[in-house]
């Protein structure tokens, strides 16, 4: 054998070939490790996003389905929606029946309490996990015993109603208004298509004045001099108008005296067939719905100085309030689909002078266009069109005032339009929806 010299064992020492593969050994585990870990968390971050989407689509399918149908119905919708975004043939029941919960949301602590008596929020609550049978499968962290993961994702959807809708002008197409009017804080005029005002016209702090674009708003040569307040009221932007599209289902549900439309003030649910297209104040009786048919004739007529209380008139026919009409706490509807389906003579008073007190608000809704020329005075009222509204006011008649229409609404001079933010509760509303938490 021969013999190994003192310079060979050195030489061997401080040989380094096959370093970089013995260090390639010792951080394998580790790198393994580490890929197991960035591609885990990056497979459970897009379950998690999943999870959360199918969450979301089930909880506003089921507040948008319970706001004219039951509970059981909104269940059934969501459930079906989740079905569609996560196939349970594939991912399991991410959501079970007692995961949808309807009730109330407190915006200020952001808190959800569960209420089925109420349908202003939802909680939906979706899962994967071992109890389901449908956690998330992990790959490389098997090798450390983390065989899949648990995820639990809520979903809070609430209504609203845009303040525009609750008290203000809204229209489709333009608002044309025109001089020496005045809009105290909390109205607010909008239009999807533009706004269009003349001169000498006061915005209080606090108006909103919105359009698809201020770059379409019509102002006389004048411009914002004339128009105090009016550049701060300013606002960009547009929206669906739901309340437009359910006028037909509105006055079918209050003809059949459907739950959702019906006023507390009706007490029987026996109708009234008026016999005569000239309305009295006897003809009417309160807490009982009124219904008329013209077949294409003479216009139905509400005689000089009747004061209409505590009822609902529906008919199909072109509607005429004589002068001195009052009307107070009803709601007067027409499927009549002309110009001028509604018209009115002089001193016609919508609603009741109340200081915006509970009560007493009234409801004008047609499938056709609203002409009120000469004076009305508005206190806590609402008028649907699904054409135009057309109307003039005394100074300081309008108190409390929903105006919204699918076509134009076109107002005249020395209004005073105000604000109440009460008194206004039995207005038709289409709700809208938004994402709580």
């Amino acid at each position: 054998m021969p013999m190994v010299k003192r310079a060979d064992i050195r030489n061997f020492c401080a040989d380094q070939d096959g370093g970089i593969t013995v260090l390639s050994l010792m951080l394998m585990l580790p790198i393994l490790m580490l890929a197991g870990y960035a591609i885990d968390t990056g497979n459970v971050m897009a379950a998690r996003t999943q999870l959360q989407i199918a969450a979301d689509a089930a909880a506003h399918a089921a507040l948008l389905e319970r706001e004219l149908h039951s509970e059981d119905d909104a269940r059934a919708l969501a459930l079906d929606v989740a079905e569609l975004n996560m196939p349970a043939e594939r991912y399991g029941y991410v959501i079970a029946p007692e995961n949808i919960e309807f009730g109330v949301f407190d915006h200020d602590a952001m808190q959800f309490t569960p209420d089925e008596d109420l349908n202003s929020a939802v909680r939906v609550i979706a899962r994967r996990n071992a109890e389901n049978g449908n956690g998330v499968r992990t790959f490389l962290l098997k090798l450390v015993g983390l065989e899949e993961w648990t995820l639990n994702v809520q979903s809070v959807f609430v209504t609203y109603t845009p303040t525009c809708l609750r008290e203000g002008f809204v229209a489709q197409q333009k608002v044309d208004l025109q001089s020496n009017n005045v809009y105290t804080a909390g109205f607010c005029i909008h239009s999807n298509s533009y706004v269009s005002l003349n001169s000498n016209n006061y915005f209080e702090p606090g108006t909103v004045v919105s359009m698809s674009n201020l770059d379409d708003l019509d102002l006389p040569n004048s411009g914002y001099k004339t128009n105090a307040g009016l550049s701060e009221a300013l606002r960009e932007g547009s929206w669906n108008i739901r309340i437009i599209e359910r006028i037909e289902d509105i006055i079918g549900g209050l003809k059949t005296l459907d739950d959702n439309y019906r006023p507390d003030y009706i007490t029987s649910t026996a109708p009234i067939a008026l016999k005569d297209r000239n309305i009295y104040q006897d003809d009417l009786t309160p807490g009982r719905l009124h219904t008329y048919s013209c077949n294409g004739g003479a216009a139905l007529t509400i005689k000089n100085g009747t004061v209409v209380t505590d009822v609902v008139l529906i008919s199909d026919c072109k509607t005429k309030f004589e002068s001195g009409v009052v009307l107070q706490n009803s709601v007067i509807a027409t499927t009549n689909t002309s110009a001028q389906s509604m018209t009115a003579s002089s001193g016609l008073v919508i609603g009741k002078d109340d200081n915006c007190a509970p009560g007493g608000g009234v409801q004008l809704v047609t499938m056709g266009s609203i002409s009120f020329p000469s004076g009305i005075q508005v206190y806590g009222s609402q008028l649907l069109s699904m054409e135009d509204i057309d109307f003039s006011a005394n100074a300081d008649g309008i108190q409390g005032a929903a105006f919204v229409a699918g076509g134009e609404i076109s107002g005249t001079s020395n209004m005073s339009m105000g604000f109440c933010s009460t008194g206004m509760e039995d207005n038709f509303q289409a709700d809208y929806f938004t994402l709580a938490l």
